[in-house]
């Protein structure tokens, strides 16, 4: 099923590279949209998507691979624009009518850093509240709707940390090291609980991996603890400097002036 629109993403996109690059104007940054794509792709439909039906852990290590590295990946990338081209002319067309300006206005309001971050936070907490997760492990459905909602929220997520308004870096720095704690929080909770959260995981004498239910939870927490705070510290240690560098750019030319 994911497939499907996996294949056809990156079908628009070389479409678009092609005709952009024509134009002697395509997007510099194509080896990171391939490979954000890549990541993405391997964690929805290799093995190790079936294998975290099997273990909290795995499936974990999945979520931190979408949300950590596939969508900062293609937010650096900066595709729209031959995703854009990439679309059937009548389409592309239709991408530049009227109602174009609200979408935009709305985008523009939720790509704010401060409002990223906290609806990133609310998808990251309400998902991994056991009523919802069990749920997404019963029906395929709302477990799509759990992989939609986390990839949509951490793209808009690192789209905002890496493109901030008024290259306001100084703020992404602050929103990343914010989401560490608000991950990290959540992670420390899991390894800390002497029972697990999660129906289906609690049935399971041994997981996937060999180990009980609470030890693959704690486990599973652990990763979300510290490389996920890790990733975020880094990024925010990267914002910072790049805070740094463009104070310096604006020092300058005010002496220069």
């Amino acid at each position: 099923m994911l497939t499907v629109p996996l294949a056809l993403a990156l079908l628009v996109y070389a479409v678009g590279w092609v005709r952009l690059n024509k134009r002697a104007s395509a997007p510099p940054r194509p080896a990171m949209f391939l490979s954000g794509w890549t990541v993405l792709t391997l964690s929805l439909v290799s093995p190790l998507h079936e294998a975290g039906e099997r273990s909290f852990t795995v499936h974990m290590v999945e979520h931190e691979l979408i949300m950590l590295v596939a969508t900062a990946l293609l937010a650096a990338s900066s595709a729209g624009a031959a995703l854009a081209w990439g679309l059937p002319r009548p389409l592309r067309h239709g991408l530049s009518g009227s109602w174009k300006s609200p979408l935009q206005s709305l985008w523009r309001s939720l790509a704010e850093p401060v409002t990223a971050t906290a609806i990133q936070g609310a998808v990251m907490w309400a998902w991994h509240a056991p009523p919802l997760f069990n749920r997404a492990l019963e029906n395929f459905t709302w477990h799509v709707a759990q992989h939609a909602c986390f990839f949509m929220s951490s793209l808009l997520f690192w789209w905002a940390m890496i493109h901030p308004r008024r290259r306001n870096y100084g703020l992404s720095a602050t929103c990343l090291f914010v989401t560490s704690l608000i991950g990290g929080a959540l992670g420390a909770l899991m390894s800390l609980s002497s029972s697990p959260w999660y129906a289906d995981y609690a049935t399971m004498g041994v997981t996937g991996i060999g180990l009980d239910p609470v030890d693959d939870q704690r486990l599973a927490g652990l990763i979300m603890w510290i490389p996920g705070g890790a990733v975020h510290g880094m990024a925010a240690v990267l914002m910072f400097h790049k805070w740094l560098k463009t104070a310096d750019t604006a020092r300058s030319y005010t002496r220069i002036g």
